[in-house]
């Protein structure tokens, strides 16, 4: 993998996470409200499963 994969992986990466607020600015509030108030063992599992789903993608 060369640094240009890193770069649009990156770059991809960053018009997704960019496309909620963009479009739908209170929705993303309200989620980043709520996702502000789980404990910290509900935030780590939420993040372990996006990793599992992204490495799924990945090797498919």
């Amino acid at each position: 993998m060369t640094i240009e994969d890193w770069l649009r992986a990156i770059g991809l990466v960053l018009i997704l996470e960019g496309m909620m607020p963009l479009f739908a600015p209170s929705n993303w509030r309200e989620m980043f409200l709520r996702v502000a108030r789980l404990r910290d063992g509900q935030i780590r599992f939420v993040g372990f499963g996006a990793t599992l789903a992204g490495l799924a993608l990945l090797l498919i």
